[in-house]
């Protein structure tokens, strides 16, 4: 399937919940489900459910049984068929190798720990490292220069590689602007610009699997029409990324709304690798969905 299909004009918004199935739901899973949901419907649009399963490692097949389980109960209704991203990774592949062709990937063979080090000893010596909006150190480009050669023989060698956007070649090519439009649930829309520089050269392609987060939530997006990304500020500053992506590839930008994050009684973000209290928890202990609803501001 192509992503660069000539598409209709939109006349319907259209919205999606991602959910990973690598836990199960918590109210913030609730929260950002129930408000696209709401959306979809206050805008005569429809409700897309997704399943990014590009992770084996952590993925399970009870996580997303779940995840149908507790926006079923939830009252919440989606289109079928279910867009599950471990089926298509042949259409990342496709889109990691235009990338490719147009000369803005290099296969990286550092470690996270061999980049850690590099930091470390930086910030030993000479004070901070540079960081992502994540917290990460950023890359140092140890192979960002390396010989052609000296690339393709460690990949024909078998070394396990990732595939790094080249950030400073993909912002020449995309240009100095990159605007998107931010939008609340009222309506008002204001313009942004996307500074996709400061997640340095991100991972578009992992050791394991032809794709990342970054790439196959831009190819998805463009491919299913979504036209209004609703999702949780912790993945605000990934927008600039994603606009930069967008632009690279030629595909439409959606509107984007960054909700307030649900948290636990102490403050802290709501996790599943923290085993944050899941929906099926609090089902066990005798809510009801109408009370879910109404704690988390929406009717019953």
């Amino acid at each position: 399937m192509s992503l660069h299909r000539p598409r209709p004009p939109v006349t319907q918004p259209v919205f999606r919940f991602a959910p990973s199935p690598n836990g199960r739901l918590h109210l913030g899973h609730a929260y950002s489900a129930l408000l696209n949901a709401e959306l979809a419907a206050r805008l005569g649009g429809r409700f897309l459910l997704r399943i990014e399963d590009i992770d084996p490692g952590r993925c399970r097949p009870e996580f997303e049984t779940g995840i149908y389980e507790d926006l079923a109960w939830l009252g919440l209704k989606w289109e079928e068929p279910v867009r599950r991203q471990s089926e298509h990774l042949a259409e990342y592949r496709a889109t990691l190798d235009r990338l490719k062709r147009q000369g803005l990937l290099y296969p990286c063979f550092c470690s996270r720990r061999q980049i850690a080090e590099v930091a470390s000893r930086h910030e030993a010596d000479a004070g901070p490292w540079p960081r992502d909006p994540d917290g990460s150190p950023l890359y140092p480009g140890t192979c960002r220069s390396l010989p052609i050669a000296a690339r393709q023989a460690r990949i024909a060698a078998g070394e396990a590689h990732a595939w790094r956007l080249d950030m400073a070649a993909a912002c020449r090519l995309a240009g100095m602007s990159l605007p998107y439009i931010r939008f609340s649930p009222a309506g008002a829309e204001e313009q942004m610009a996307a500074f996709p520089e400061r997640w340095g050269d991100p991972v578009l392609a992992r050791k394991d699997t032809p794709t990342s987060y970054h790439l196959s939530v831009v190819h998805d997006d463009a491919l299913q029409g979504v036209t209004h990304v609703v999702r949780g500020q912790d993945l605000e500053a990934a927008t600039d990324l994603h606009v930069l992506l967008q632009r690279l590839l030629g595909v439409p930008t959606p509107r984007y709304h960054h909700h307030a994050l649900i948290r636990d009684e102490s403050g802290g973000k709501l996790s599943k690798s923290l085993f944050s209290e899941s929906l099926a928890d609090l089902r066990r202990r005798g809510a009801t969905a109408d009370e879910i609803r109404r704690m988390l501001g929406f009717q019953g």
